[in-house]
């Protein structure tokens, strides 16, 4: 996966290069149209490379694109972040279940399961105490 990753940036390098030397031209790139930036005082105009233009505005269009993909799946984080919670809650509340039910529901079965350790030393076992 790392070497097709890297196949990939290197590709996308070469295509950005290639596009830059093609796109050499000096081009003027002006804020207002016409002469409405006379009115206003001063030269609202720069002098740029075109590969310069191509390539700021591709990633303010990337940039404005993710903004946007992030503000429209705000709300499916927010369900996310709340069934989060509620499986938390629900997985402490079943473990809770687990320790005040984990009882044997049989007696015999409680005295046997015992280790021989804690069986009484007699031959005869005593009954657990009435819950």
């Amino acid at each position: 996966m790392r070497f097709i990753r890297l196949i990939f940036v290197a590709l996308l390098a070469l295509i950005l290069v290639a596009v830059a030397l093609a796109n050499r031209q000096v081009v003027t790139l002006s804020l207002f149209p016409a002469n409405l930036g006379q009115f206003l005082g001063g030269t609202w105009s720069v002098a740029v490379p075109l590969f310069l233009v191509i390539f700021v505005a591709f990633a303010f269009g990337m940039l404005a694109g993710l903004v946007w993909e992030w503000m429209r799946e705000a709300k499916i984080r927010k369900v996310a972040r709340q069934r989060d919670r509620k499986v938390v809650q629900l997985e402490n509340e079943v473990g809770q279940l687990r320790e005040n039910h984990a009882a044997p529901r049989d007696d015999v079965l409680a005295i046997l399961d015992q280790p021989a350790a804690k069986r009484p030393a007699s031959g005869r076992a005593q009954l657990p105490a009435a819950r």
